[in-house]
């Protein structure tokens, strides 16, 4: 028993000695790979672009001095998904743009980048329905300060018509063509029921775009729009003018009741009363409700409509009646 009493003390230098190299071996690992760079950039934004793999936003980071190890952030972003810690099925990192306000270490950056922890608040962007490129432009300009509102209706006027109406989460760093493509998906998405309906409408998308734009904007009820839906593919067909006052709102911001001859005969591809045909283009973005009116319209007799100052729609079957009903219901 006293021999054992003489080794405890060696025991003891020993588990200390052990103890004292495995808290080394934990601060070089500390140091060397876990925590940040000493050229750590604060306020850096890094944008993980869809479908990067994880090596490449490994590297990326890494390149950026965010990180000091890119295989650490690799297998530390593989664990998030194997523990079901990722917000990312694939197990790779959440798309988005990220910024480091702060010098962080690799495992609250594999954390952030698993779940989608940007690191600035998203910004909420509704679009309503019959909303057009300039009223998302202004909207967006209102919400962030350094937003470009030129660029946006320069990329989005070509989309007219498939920027779906929806509420987004966007980044303030998202630059506009990343916006669109975001309200170009939802709208392929949101109308994949009407695809049986399309194919056996005789008319090409765009055509029920355009139509459903015009639906959108001189209606607001589905029955009125399926009516008017009616009227104006029979003009079309006929080689009849459209006559559309709603166009006029896209040209020149006027309504219905402001217009003048001066207005009628302007030299636009938007002016369906100077030019025979849709528009060249969508004049507001649809929803659902007005592609799907233009989609079933309902047959009818009548070739004009109006609406007067209360937003009530008069039918017509022909010109006489028309001049009627303009003479009744308009001031």
């Amino acid at each position: 028993m006293i021999k054992l009493r003489w080794l405890a003390p060696l025991f003891s230098r020993r588990y200390l000695l052990i103890l004292l190299i495995f808290v080394g071996v934990i601060f070089l690992i500390h140091l060397f790979f876990l925590s940040p760079p000493s050229d750590f950039q604060n306020g850096l934004a890094v944008t993980v672009s869809e479908g990067s793999s994880i090596v490449e936003i490994a590297t990326l980071l890494a390149d950026k001095h965010l990180i000091r190890s890119p295989f650490v952030l690799e297998y530390l972003i593989r664990f998030a998904r194997l523990a079901g810690l990722s917000s990312n099925k694939t197990g790779v990192a959440v798309a988005g743009d990220y910024v480091f306000p702060r010098p962080e270490n690799v495992v609250i950056i594999a954390r952030r980048l698993a779940r989608g922890q940007y690191g600035i608040a998203p910004i909420k962007l509704t679009i309503p329905e019959g909303a057009n490129s300039y009223d998302i432009a202004a909207s967006l300009a209102q919400l962030i300060p350094t937003f470009d509102a030129t660029a946006f209706i320069a990329a989005a006027q070509p989309r007219e018509g498939y920027l779906f109406p929806n509420t987004y989460y966007f980044q303030s760093t998202w630059l506009p063509e990343r916006m669109i493509g975001a309200m170009e998906k939802e709208f392929r998405a949101s109308t994949k029921s009407l695809a049986p309906l399309i194919a056996n409408s005789g008319r090409t998308l765009e055509q029920i775009v355009i139509m459903a734009s015009l639906l959108e904007r001189e209606a607001h009820t589905t029955e009125a729009r399926q009516m008017i839906a009616g009227i104006l593919w029979q003009r079309l067909d006929a080689g009849m003018p459209l006559q559309v006052d709603a166009t006029f709102a896209y040209i020149s911001d006027k309504n219905t009741f402001e217009l003048s001859l001066k207005d009628l005969a302007t030299s636009s591809p938007y002016n369906t009363y100077r030019y025979r045909g849709l528009p060249i283009g969508s004049i507001a973005n649809p929803g659902l409700d007005a592609l799907t009116a233009a989609l079933t319209p309902i047959k009818s007799d009548y070739w004009f409509y109006l609406s007067d100052q209360s937003g009530n729609l008069h039918y017509a079957v022909d010109f006489e009646e028309h001049k009627l009903n303009k003479a009744r219901y308009l001031p």
